[in-house]
């Protein structure tokens, strides 16, 4: 068919049937159609022949008797409070009982509605449908369905399914249910100090969180995802394109914290100084993060650390941590065990890498086992430095500690693809359609969650994931979290502008997320910016999902700057995000000079700059009005008077930018870039570029000046 052919009437049923778009409105409002060749492309993707009309009609009889076919739905996942419903099919005119077994162990028996479907035709056999109800008390939690068909109905199940019952609402915890809260937003790599490898750690983490929560009131400290990257150089940089979401990056280990550090040899201490200093002298002289000679010089120190062995309680603690985290745990273990084996990228492996489940792969994996316990043992050690972070946040009177940040996706050939496959669509990458900012569209080359691949599972790869994230945190911030709603499926070979959206079960997933944040006692800060349709922020809303509010980017409907009064309460409210350059540079307008040396502009960048100077000064001139600012005022009078506005809002949550209390002027990320800019490797430094290291935090004068603005008095409301 033509490139631009438009879907024809049933390809469009069969689209809207696995949720994938044929028409969308661009973020200009325009109408757009999808292109069939796009259609056919997402749906081959989700194992849907649709190329041609023959395999459309066939697709359409699949997806309608899919349901029939089996006794129960994959999952069932419902809200507390409400009368929910379990649909069981079974052949025509067969008893069948139901019961719920609850996460505690206890068993209730499911009552049977009059409500009756079918008999529908199966294979040339009859198949009934009976309802049975969940009572509106079902406590929250993971619980399991059990269905008994037949006449004698005593033995084992006929058919299991699990049941998940999520908060109709996710309340804030107690901490931060009244009045404005600020933390820091701090990319830890870059927050290096006198004593980190070259690399802000987890021990630097602790230190920001004492300092900014103890002597100035911060309650929280909002950090880059810290996902797990690769084990062997190179290590990607982006902490948005991890190799897994579940598991936690140990480059962020503070190797001398590891307990039995303190008991190695005097000439294994004296090898792993000599290590440090070298990359010390690369912070201290504000080098580009490394971290690739990071990772090589910790990791040779931490390979030291675990073969000199531990304790029996020690090892019993590592056990139990093994035993907690289970095949998960295992499974990445080992795809870490076999990139120090085999290097990367996965592709080269010998095909028995490859083939779960046959004996080739167990004996790989038995060959390589015990480096994998290695892996495992790192796991363990960056959970226990992790917990120590959050401990010593709220010991400093945080009330919120850590909140970590969940990535979209991950790497096209990391761990998360070689161990969750079903769960994973393969062909297709993740990104976002043109915007104001990214005109050319996206493409972040991570692979999407299948809607249905979850469902099968159980959604247990996508609960795992967001229970490890929230094990030691007081939030979590979810990048792109529109990405919960539908997705943008860019199908492999087209560009970003060639894509379509692709539904999720957000009831689900939504839903899923409020439990294990309740459970985790978090609170969820969702980053809806961008092209978000406006039901979906209502929805997060309802269920108690903060909002992202970025102080440029808050407009009215005629474009105009929207008064900081009208933003929405329920929300984390910033000056700035990590996609744009500190504030300092935002108001010299080196965004769009940037953009234009890389070629990212799709107008003329006279054109560019002087829409952007009409934008920043239609938001500047707010301050003036307010008397936020001096007359005439300075580079640095500007940051600080924009976060006096930021107070005028009612957001419950104050995110203020490390970056923006130092002075610096370089950008973290430039969207649509890779090694054009050295994207997530810039450390932390002044407006000339000289390193500002984290004990010279509470000396420097611009963190004292944005520090009083914050702080001071109010501004009049």
């Amino acid at each position: 068919m033509p490139d631009d052919a438009t879907p024809s009437t049933r390809l469009v049923e069969l689209a809207e049937r696995y949720g994938v778009a044929v028409e969308y409105d661009d973020w200009q409002g325009r109408h757009v159609d999808v292109p069939a060749s796009t259609v056919v492309a997402v749906l081959a993707a989700l194992d849907v022949d649709a190329d041609g009309d023959d395999a459309v009609e066939a697709a359409l009889v699949a997806h309608d008797e899919a349901p029939w076919r089996a006794t129960l739905p994959p999952v069932v996942v419902l809200r507390d409070g409400r009368v929910g419903e379990v649909r069981v099919h079974v052949p025509h005119g067969e008893p069948v009982d139901c019961e719920l077994v609850l996460e505690e162990g206890r068993t209730v028996p499911l009552s049977q509605l009059d409500r009756w479907g079918g008999p529908r035709e199966v294979d040339g056999a009859p198949v009934g449908r009976a309802t049975f109800a969940v009572p509106a008390d079902t406590p929250l939690g993971w619980h399991e369905v059990r269905v008994r068909v037949g006449a004698d109905r005593g033995g084992e199940p006929t058919a299991t399914a699990p049941l998940v019952i999520t908060p109709s609402r996710l309340e804030l915890p107690e901490g931060v249910r009244d009045g404005q809260h600020w933390g820091l937003m701090v990319q830890l790599y870059s927050v290096r100090s006198r004593l980190s490898w070259g690399l802000g750690d987890l021990a630097d983490l602790a230190e920001l969180a004492s300092w900014s929560g103890g002597e100035h009131g911060a309650d929280f400290v909002l950090v880059n995802p810290l996902h797990a990257a690769e084990p062997v150089a190179p290590m990607e940089p982006s902490p948005y394109l991890p190799t897994t979401r579940r598991f936690v990056n140990p480059m962020y280990v503070r190797v001398e914290d590891v307990r039995e550090t303190a008991y190695l040899p005097s000439t294994d201490r004296a090898l792993l100084e000599w290590a440090a200093e070298e990359q010390r002298s690369a912070s201290a002289a504000g080098a580009l993060v490394d971290r690739d000679a990071v990772w090589a010089a910790k990791r040779s120190a931490l390979r030291t650390v675990f073969d000199a062995g531990r304790t029996a309680a020690r090892e019993a603690a590592f056990a139990a941590f093994r035993a907690r985290e289970g095949q998960g745990l295992g499974d990445y273990a080992t795809w870490c065990a076999l990139a120090d084996r085999f290097g990367l990228p996965s592709s080269r492996w010998p095909a028995e890498a490859h083939e779960h489940g046959t004996p080739a792969h167990a004996r790989l994996r038995a060959d390589v086992a015990d480096d994998a316990r290695f892996h495992e043992w790192l796991q363990w050690v960056v959970d226990e430095q992790l917990e120590a972070a959050q401990r010593t946040a709220s010991r400093a009177g945080m009330a919120l500690g850590v909140v970590h940040d969940l990535a979209v996706g991950v790497h096209p050939l990391g761990a998360d693809t070689w161990t969750l496959g079903p769960a994973l669509a393969r062909g297709i990458t993740v990104g976002a359609p043109p915007d104001a900012f990214n005109q050319q569209g996206q493409d972040w080359s991570q692979p999407p969650w299948r809607p249905d691949g979850l469902a099968r599972l159980g959604y247990a790869p996508y609960r795992d994931m967001v229970r490890t994230v929230m094990r030691h945190a007081g939030g979590v911030r979810v990048d792109h979290v529109m990405g919960l709603f539908r997705l943008w499926w860019v199908p492999a070979g087209l560009g970003p502008e060639a894509g379509t959206y692709v539904r999720y079960d957000h009831e689900a997933m939504v839903g899923i997320l409020a439990l294990e944040a309740q459970r985790a006692g978090a609170v969820v800060v969702g980053e809806d910016l961008g092209v978000v349709e406006p039901w979906v922020r209502d929805h997060l809303r309802e269920r108690g999902v903060l909002g992202t509010s970025v102080l440029w980017f808050e407009r009215t409907d005629d474009g105009s700057p929207l008064p900081p009064e009208r933003w929405r309460e329920l929300c984390m409210a910033t000056v700035t995000t990590h996609d744009l350059p500190p504030t300092a540079g935002y108001l010299a307008g080196e965004h769009v000079d940037l953009r234009d040396r890389l070629g990212l502009l799709t107008r003329p960048v006279e054109e560019e700059r002087r829409v952007d100077e009409a934008d920043r000064a239609s938001v500047l001139a707010q301050l003036a009005e307010r008397g936020l600012v001096p007359e005439d005022p300075t580079e640095r009078q500007l940051v600080d008077g924009l976060h006096r506005l930021l107070r005028a809002s009612p957001s419950r949550l104050l995110g203020v930018s490390l970056p923006d209390m130092v002075g610096e002027r370089r950008t973290q990320n430039q969207p649509g870039t890779y090694d054009q800019y050295p994207n997530w490797r810039v450390p932390l430094g002044d407006g000339a570029g000289d390193p500002v290291l984290l004990e010279d935090l509470p000396r420097n004068p611009r963190v004292r000046s944005v520090l009083e603005a914050l702080l001071g008095d109010a501004p009049e409301q």
